[in-house]
């Protein structure tokens, strides 16, 4: 009898569910741009703890995701770390045209562990290092600001020997981390709450503002839990992570 009642119960609970219009929870899957790997795990445990679902999210260098995507990849949003290739998708037709907007503006760093090598831009016109890593500027917009802000600083045919590329930030990062790198242009969002070390915020004004759009790819169009990370991601919850890792929002 105690076994009916609770088949009962959740047969009630079920039918309740459905006359109140509750969407079930789903997945989807994510592409995002690899500057925003932490801030971007962070807001897809808020986003499942708020919604019940899940996002899954692929973490890489802009570049790349484009090719992917155009290649029939299974992503149903894409993070990019540029907004040129978001607007690109709208006009291959892989993507949905009125849900493209900024959800983040990006900040380049010059970092490195040892906590008396960066003193400012000083640093980059004496060059005495071996290496300074960055992001691949032909697929990674945060290399291709690198790249920018060097030839801004008129530094960059001093400094051509000496780097190393890796194949997006996180890894151009990695190669500063292990020592493999004295030096390197990194995000500003993956150092912003890293004790030691030394760093420099690179002025706005040596390099294009690294605005970065999201997209829903029409793979997501379909998809609940896709819809619904777009619409997270353009709130106040997102908006404080966002912010707290160093970006800003418009």
């Amino acid at each position: 009898m105690r076994r009916l009642r609770l088949l009962v119960a959740i047969v009630v609970g079920a039918m309740a569910a459905l006359a109140s219009g509750a969407a079930p929870a789903a997945d989807t899957n994510i592409a995002v741009a690899a500057n925003f790997t932490e801030p971007a795990r962070e807001i897809a445990r808020l986003f499942e703890s708020r919604t019940g679902h899940k996002a899954i999210l692929s973490f890489g260098a802009t570049g790349q995701f484009y090719v992917q995507i155009t290649q029939a990849a299974p992503f149903q949003v894409f993070l990019s770390a540029d907004r040129s290739t978001a607007k690109k998708l709208v006009d291959d037709g892989l993507a949905v045209a009125d849900s493209v907007f900024t959800y983040a503006v990006g900040r380049i760093v010059v970092f490195s562990k040892d906590s008396d090598l960066v003193m400012g831009e000083q640093t980059l016109r004496d060059a005495a290092f071996n290496k300074i890593a960055i992001a691949n500027p032909e697929t990674a917009p945060y290399g291709a600001a690198a790249v920018e802000a060097m030839k801004s600083l008129g530094v960059y045919d001093k400094l051509s020997g000496k780097i190393v590329q890796g194949s997006n930030i996180s890894q151009a990062f990695q190669f500063v981390d292990t020592g493999n790198a004295e030096i390197g242009f990194v995000a500003l969002s993956q150092v912003i709450g890293r004790p030691g070390g030394s760093r420099w915020i690179v002025p706005a004004n040596l390099y294009t503002s690294i605005r970065q759009d999201a997209v829903l790819l029409k793979n997501g169009a379909g998809n609940a839990a896709a819809r619904d990370f777009i619409a997270f991601l353009k709130g106040p919850d997102a908006a404080a992570v966002i912010e707290r890792f160093g970006y800003a929002t418009k």
